[in-house]
């Protein structure tokens, strides 16, 4: 049990002067990166699937668009 105590403490460095202290902050920005990572991944999915369906839609299967009255009286 020591010994992983030990391993813990050399790696984040909590009691040591001259460990890396910053293992938080590391892990932190870390996860940041793979969060813009993964949102990165499903905004480019998705606007490849709008281009695609854009670019192969079938004019006649697309609704007339009427654009409402709005006048005020």
């Amino acid at each position: 049990m020591a010994m992983i105590q030990q391993l813990a403490c050399t790696i984040c460095g909590y009691h040591s002067p001259d460990g890396p202290n910053d293992a938080a902050g590391f892990s932190i920005f870390f996860l940041l990166i793979v969060i813009l990572a993964i949102l990165g991944g499903v905004v480019f999915c998705m606007a490849r699937v709008m281009r695609r369906e854009r670019d192969n839609l079938d004019p006649s299967l697309q609704d007339d668009y009427v654009r409402p009255n709005t006048t005020t009286p």
